[in-house]
């Protein structure tokens, strides 16, 4: 059996250094040391951005312009509508000087805040010329506001829909080689694969840690390891390594950053710091010594403050928008089955204090009681329960409760705790009672903020989720905060609501 199918068995390497991805265990890789012409792809990958970008560009601008004249505003003068053209120009401009194409190596975060950027500046640029050339009249504010809202809020949808476009047809993403050792590497790949839109696509996997030695294993040398990684990669025209390396020593790592910076383009070290993204990281320089400054975010008083403040402008909004909805729902939930309309339980709140968090009752009255004689009943379920903190198939649920809680809307009524200062629209969710001896020592970062009606873990899989899993979504979010992951996770949310994914 050769060193491949040994390694598509899950078994180690024995005889070579060079882990090719197509047959690591796992989604079907595309080899790129197979399909030459990664620069050519790239160049499909940019026009296709810069298309979808223009595309929307000239429906957004085609929309507003029609609006403008379908409400009785008249028509723009000839110098209004050249005046639209430099403004689309410098968008497209901006997006290219801020990375946007193709943004390999972006997450979502980066991407939207870069995305605003660019629309602002656009904006700014058609103000002038408004000015200059005397067309305010002939450019309506409504127009405007609906041109560059438009752009605001469809760009990144669009964009996302343009990338898995680019990737089903096979241009999406660069080539880079993975260096690593044992397990790590294998997991690194499987987290490239699965965010795909970072547009790094793993081309081989060299362990640098093992080479055969008789019947076992000895110590590679990292610079035979790091060089035989360098010219497989010039043949096949690959410029980018990644070292996922956490427990590497320091100076060992200074090392192979030196080797490898004399072939490689690019160099990308992953750290050992899980649950920390350049969101709360600031590189620091001391005296000549780099240093890492992690902080936490959401920890920042004046980031709770702009937080708050969003959080009153939002949830006073949706509360009037949707108090037909909440009324309707209510003789719903009283008709269904007796028992009040809301459901009030003590939850932890910010800085462990208890409050009653809202929720439109899902279950029956006797609730309580039936859970209790559940778990006693079935150890099954008892298990279940302590790893979630919910069941997938529960009897105390009542029939408009289900539907509630597959579409949460049954969270509905927690904006009057975001109004009351008790949540947050977006946050970690409440953890019962129970469950605080569970996050062990996270609940000193946990608490210390309030909880959201939505989070991440409503938006990586909700109750498909272990708890620990959930601990560790929570601990990244108040680690890594800021407006543009809340929008995200808002944004995502709805997404998640409509597919009804996650929730029982």
């Amino acid at each position: 059996m050769g060193s491949r199918e040994r390694v598509f068995a899950g078994e180690r390497v024995t005889d070579e250094a060079l882990v090719p991805v197509a047959v690591l265990p796992g989604p079907r890789v595309v080899p790129e040391f197979r399909r030459p012409g990664a620069a050519l792809r790239q160049r499909f990958a940019v026009a296709g951005l810069i298309a979808a970008d223009v595309a929307l560009a000239a429906a957004v601008w085609g929309v507003a312009l029609g609006l403008q004249g379908l409400w009785g505003r008249g028509g723009p003068s000839e110098v209004a509508v050249a005046a639209i053209a430099p403004s689309v120009v410098v968008w497209v401009g901006m997006r290219a000087l801020l990375g946007l194409y193709p943004g390999y190596g972006l997450d979502a975060v980066q991407r939207l805040r870069r995305h605003v950027y660019s629309v602002f500046a656009a904006l700014a640029v058609l103000a002038v010329f408004a000015v200059d050339f005397h067309v305010g009249d002939s450019l309506s504010r409504l127009m405007l506001l609906i041109s560059f809202g438009g752009l605001l809020l469809a760009a990144p949808f669009a964009q996302h829909a343009a990338r898995r476009v680019l990737r089903r047809a096979k241009v999406w993403g660069k080539p880079v080689v993975v260096l690593s050792y044992r397990e790590t590497g294998e997991a690194f790949l499987k987290h490239l694969r699965r965010e795909w839109s970072l547009g790094y696509r793993p081309a081989a996997l060299f362990d640098y840690n093992l080479l055969p030695a008789g019947g076992g294993y000895r110590e590679a040398p990292y610079e035979k390891t790091l060089h035989d990684a360098a010219a497989w990669a010039r043949e096949r025209r690959v410029d980018t390594c990644i070292f996922a390396t956490p427990y590497t020593r320091r100076e060992q790592l200074s090392g192979m950053i030196s080797v490898a910076s004399e072939s490689f383009r690019e160099v990308i070290v992953v750290p050992n710091l899980d649950g920390v993204t350049n969101s709360s990281v600031v590189a620091r320089d001391l005296a000549g010594t780099f240093a890492v400054e992690v902080r936490y975010n959401l920890l920042d008083p004046w980031a709770q403050r702009v937080k708050r403040a969003l959080d009153l402008l939002l949830a006073g909004a949706l509360g009037f928008a949707l108090l037909p909805l909440l009324l309707g729902l209510a003789l719903l939930i009283r008709v269904d089955s007796p028992g009040p309309v809301l459901f009030r339980q003590k939850r932890p709140g910010k800085d462990g204090r208890t409050f009653r968090v809202c929720k439109f009752r899902t279950m029956h009255a006797d609730a309580d009681e039936r859970l209790t004689r559940l778990l006693e009943e079935d150890p099954r379920l008892g298990e279940e329960f302590r790893r979630h903190g919910k069941l997938r198939d529960d009897p105390r649920i009542t029939r408009i409760g289900r539907f509630l809680r597959k579409t949460s809307l049954d969270e509905l009524p927690q904006l009057w705790n975001v109004v009351r200062g008790e949540m947050s629209l977006v946050g970690p969710r409440p953890y019962l009672e129970i469950q605080r001896s569970q996050i062990d020592e996270h609940e000193r970062f946990i608490l210390r903020v309030p909880p959201g009606i939505s989070g991440l873990w409503q938006v990586s899989g909700r109750s498909d989720t272990t708890l620990e899993e959930r601990v560790r979504l929570d601990t990244y979010y108040v680690r890594n905060w800021s407006v543009w992951l809340d929008l995200i996770i808002l944004a995502r949310t709805v997404r998640v609501v409509l597919g009804r994914s996650g929730a029982y």
